[in-house]
């Protein structure tokens, strides 16, 4: 039987109209949100005190060793004001690796570029406009373009664009030389995406200067500026980049690939060390559980033990389902089984807590205690 096959798309998606940032009515803004490191952090209950206490002792163990110490994070710590903090326990050498979703770096531009973030998704989808800001999609896509040429993933480029402001982009001619030069370079593909870009969407070559006033509110630059890995985990079609006729999947998987064998390197790094899941119900568990999988497998191959003596914090403001997660899994007819992102967690060895908080108290006592 002969088969159809399926067509292609009807939706023609580089018609789509896109706004000014600017003039979208914005719903947080830097300066109401940004925390001071040294205030004194929120209180908190004395379960989530107990577990902050000994998450402390643990990392400063980790560090001793030199073991990794992760924080991967859902978009609402950025949003909650979290930037600063962050940037004090990677200055101090307190994370050696951050790792979030497409959402957090959408928020972390913004902020950075125009000191304001986050939308009404009801009233705006209402009007074809959610997600449609001209300067984030261009942006983000542009950052990881130039990035790319040098084999940079999603975090480490876009975390340089703020940082510096810009970055510069080589002239078709340069790249068709290059592509027809070096046809089985690794990087074809990727110049080819940059040319096509480049002259469907008129992008000139050199450089993009744009200037990011509230950087100090972006943890992708902080990163960047401690030398601190940072990757990225989006999906396509979760994040509203995908909403700009400039939006490249390719672009992105190549960009999410590079970090996703990033976070790898830090796994390898993970004995004794710690994870920290602060508000991430999503991208931290199926990530990590991948990433760890990956790691076991070639040092099984290399006849070197798995992964061990790490600690998992996971923390969020849902109910632990009244289930003790540190004694194991609950089974299928417990509720408190459904709660994927501790599930999923538990299953990766090591001694696995939830801790129910709020995410930027959490982060914020937890620098007060190791700055002490």
């Amino acid at each position: 039987m002969k088969g159809s096959g399926l067509r292609p798309p009807k939706q023609d998606w580089s018609k789509l109209r896109v706004f000014p940032l600017a003039e979208r009515r914005s719903l947080t803004r830097v300066d109401d949100i940004l925390i001071d490191p040294s205030s004194a952090p929120p209180p908190c209950s004395d379960e989530a005190t107990a577990h902050i206490e000994e998450c402390v002792r643990r990392i400063r163990k980790a560090r001793e060793q030199g073991a990794a110490v992760i924080l991967m994070y859902g978009a609402h710590l950025l949003r909650n004001g979290a930037a600063l903090i962050l940037d004090q326990l990677m200055q101090r050498g307190w994370l050696t690796h951050l790792a979030t979703n497409g959402a957090g770096t959408i928020h972390d531009w913004e902020y950075a570029w125009i000191g304001r973030s986050t939308e009404s998704v009801r009233d705006n989808v209402a009007t074809g406009s959610f997600g449609s800001w001209d300067e984030t999609g261009r942006n983000i896509l542009l950052s990881m373009l130039a990035g790319g040429l040098e084999g940079k993933g999603y975090g480490e480029s876009l975390g340089r664009y703020i940082h510096e402001d810009g970055a510069t982009l080589p002239s078709p001619e340069e790249l068709r030389a290059l592509i027809h030069d070096e046809p089985d370079h690794p990087l074809t593909a990727h110049r080819a995406d940059v040319l096509r870009t480049m002259q469907q969407f008129n992008i000139p070559a050199g450089r993009i200067s744009v200037k990011h006033p509230w950087k100090q509110a972006s943890v992708l630059a902080h990163a960047y500026r401690n030398n601190v890995p940072f990757t990225v985990h989006p999906g396509i079609g979760y994040d509203i980049i995908a909403n700009h006729p400039i939006f490249d999947g390719g672009v992105v998987g190549r960009a999410a690939g590079i970090d996703f064998r990033t976070i790898g390197d830090s796994v390898e790094s993970l004995d004794n060390g710690v994870v920290l899941s602060v508000g991430s119900a999503i991208m931290a568990p199926q990530v990590f559980e991948k990433t760890l999988s990956n790691v076991n497998n070639l040092r099984l191959q290399a006849g070197r033990p798995t992964v061990s003596g790490h600690s998992i914090y996971v923390v969020d403001l849902q109910e632990s389902g009244n289930w003790d997660w540190s004694t194991g899994e609950p089974p299928k007819t417990n509720p408190a089984y459904y709660l994927r992102f501790c599930k999923s967690f538990v299953r990766m060895g090591g001694d696995m807590q939830y801790v129910q908080c709020d995410n930027r108290t959490f982060v914020h006592h937890l620098f007060a205690r190791l700055a002490g």
